[in-house]
């Protein structure tokens, strides 16, 4: 068997993956799939978050001034243009999370290279998440779709760091079809339920089998 290639990944690729001549498991295509999904909805919090205007004048009367910088960094780091091609730091100057335009616009920018398609009618972080989603099949065959795995990965959790949105597991009160054990969680938004002792990840339509089997047997 192969293994993913995708960090933090100790699941063997099936063989309809192999045969697919992918290079990452369908749980991690997911995975980023939700990732890309989830931005648009990101930058709203994040806009809406990082441009409150000062208030000013006594107590029976208000108003506001030009709206100032955001007051974090971190926030203007993800929402802020982004330079285009490689940026060079020879001094270790710069620090933070690059843009999410940023990270998008570069994987975007050598997938339609790769592929000679054309990008995006319109270069906004939404269009380039929902426009990387429909290329995922294909970069899962790619030998760099670990390295945006990562990329996608340290984006989302940047971005939750600071929205706060919180991502809860849940515990799935059935036994694991390859280990049986009552160690398998779901997480939101995850379309996979997964094992925390063996790695396996599972659709609810393998689980259900699973339960009809184990009924049957």
């Amino acid at each position: 068997m192969t293994a993913c290639i995708a960090p933090h990944c100790s699941r063997d690729l099936r063989d309809h993956e192999e045969a697919a001549q992918q290079l990452i498991c369908d749980p991690c295509v997911h995975r980023m799939r939700a990732q890309l999904a989830a931005i648009p909805a990101a930058l709203i919090v994040l806009r809406d978050g990082s441009l409150h205007r000062e208030r000013t004048g006594d107590a029976g009367r208000t108003g506001t001034r030009e709206a100032p910088l955001p007051c974090r960094m971190d926030t203007l780091n993800l929402i802020g243009p982004a330079a285009h091609g490689t940026v060079h730091d020879p001094h270790g100057d710069q620090t933070g999370q690059r843009p999410i335009i940023g990270t998008l616009g570069d994987w975007t920018r050598l997938i339609a290279e790769e592929r000679r398609l054309n990008g995006p009618d319109t270069w906004t972080e939404a269009a380039l998440a929902g426009w990387l989603v429909g290329q995922l099949g294909w970069a899962s065959q790619q030998p760099w779709i670990g390295e945006m795995a990562t990329e996608l990965r340290d984006l989302a959790w940047a971005i939750r760091g600071i929205t706060r949105v919180e991502v809860r597991t849940r515990a799935v009160s059935r036994p694991c079809p390859a280990c049986d054990l009552l160690s398998l969680t779901r997480t939101d938004w995850d379309q996979y339920v997964r094992c925390s002792n063996c790695g396996n990840a599972y659709t609810d339509t393998e689980l259900n089998a699973d339960a009809i089997d184990r009924a049957a047997a």
